[in-house]
C-alpha cells in the first residue's frame, strides 16, 4: 500500500467518525495534521474492535498482536501509517496499549460504582489521546503539559459519556456512577426507567461542571504550543465543550436524543477563535518590531 492513500483513509475514518475533531486539526499543517488523522484511526479501530465487533477488521487482541509486532503487520492502511507516525514524530507505543485496556474494560466492567472508577476509565480511553497527540502538536511537552493533555482528554470523554448515557444504556453499560446517584437522590430504577427530573438534571449538572474544570486545566500552557497546533487544541476543546450546551438546551434528555453541535454554531467557535489567534498574532508582530 502507498503511504499517501494510507492515509487518505485515515484522514476519510476521521471525517467520517468525528466533525468536530476534523474541523478541529485539518487546519494543522503537514505532517503534523496527517499524524493526527493516524492517531484518530488507529483509536476508532481500537474502539470499534469493542463495540462494533461484526464490523470491526480486527479483534482487541488481533489489534494488540499486530501493533506489537508492528514492522510485521500487513493487509491494512492502518499499519504502514503508524510506522510512518513512529518513523516521523517521538511517539511511544505505551499510550496506545492503555487505551487498549481501557478499552477492553467495556468488556467486564460496565456499570461504574464511583467517580474514582470512571475519572481512570476517563484516562485510559481519552487522558491516553492527549499522551499520543502531544509529541506531534507541541514541539517540546514537558511533564506539565503532558498532565494538561491528559486533563483535556478525561474532559472530553466526560461530555462523550454525558452525550451517550442512552447509547450506553443500549449496550447495557452504565458509565454515571452510583455514588453520584446517591448524592442527588436518584436510583438505578429511575436510571433504567430514564426518568428525567431535578435531581437528573443536578447529577449531569455536576459533571458537566466536573468535565468544564478539567477543560481549563487542560488548556494550562496553550501558550506555549505552536501557534496552529494551539489554534486546533482550542477549537478542539470548545466543540466539545458545547457539546454540553447543546445537552442542557435540550433540558438534559439524553437518553433519547444525542446533542450535536450545529453548524452554525460550529462557524461561530471556529471565528471567535480564529479573531482570537488573528489579534494574538498581530501583538507578537508589533512586540517583535518594537524589540
Amino acid at each position: 500500500m502507498e503511504l499517501a492513500t494510507c492515509l487518505s483513509q485515515c484522514e476519510a475514518m476521521i471525517q467520517k467518525g468525528s466533525s468536530s475533531f476534523y474541523n478541529a486539526f485539518r487546519y494543522l499543517p503537514s505532517p503534523r495534521r496527517e499524524a493526527v488523522y493516524v492517531i484518530y484511526a488507529f483509536c476508532r479501530i481500537i474502539d470499534d474492535a469493542v463495540d462494533e465487533p461484526d464490523l470491526s477488521p480486527f479483534t482487541i487482541d488481533e489489534i494488540e498482536s499486530k501493533f506489537t509486532h508492528l514492522e510485521e503487520a500487513d493487509r491494512h492502511f492502518i499499519w504502514p501509517s503508524l510506522r510512518w507516525l513512529f518513523a516521523t514524530f517521538p511517539v511511544t507505543k505505551t499510550p496506545f496499549f492503555k487505551q487498549m485496556e481501557g478499552q477492553r474494560r467495556d468488556f467486564t466492567l460496565t456499570h461504574y460504582d464511583s467517580m474514582d472508577q470512571l475519572e481512570e476509565y476517563c484516562y485510559l480511553v481519552a487522558g491516553t489521546v492527549g499522551e499520543m497527540l502531544l509529541p506531534v502538536l507541541h514541539d517540546h511537552p514537558d511533564k506539565n503539559i503532558v498532565e494538561a493533555g491528559i486533563w483535556l482528554g478525561k474532559a472530553m470523554q466526560i461530555v462523550n459519556i454525558v452525550r451517550d448515557v442512552g447509547e450506553d444504556q443500549r449496550r447495557e453499560r452504565r458509565y454515571l456512577p452510583l455514588d453520584l446517584f446517591a448524592r442527588h437522590g436518584y436510583s438505578e430504577e429511575d436510571f433504567q426507567e430514564g426518568v428525567i427530573d431535578e435531581r437528573f438534571r443536578q447529577l449531569i449538572q455536576e459533571l458537566d461542571e466536573r468535565s468544564r474544570s478539567w477543560f481549563i486545566r487542560g488548556m494550562q500552557g496553550i501558550e506555549t504550543y505552536a501557534p496552529q497546533s494551539a489554534f486546533s487544541v482550542e477549537l478542539a476543546a470548545s466543540l466539545y465543550a458545547a457539546i454540553l450546551d447543546e445537552v442542557r438546551a435540550a433540558d438534559y434528555q439524553v437518553f433519547t436524543k444525542r446533542a450535536i453541535v450545529g453548524s452554525l454554531s460550529k462557524l461561530k467557535l471556529y471565528a471567535e477563535i480564529k479573531k482570537k489567534y488573528m489579534l494574538l498574532s498581530e501583538a507578537n508582530e508589533r512586540s517583535a518590531v518594537s524589540l
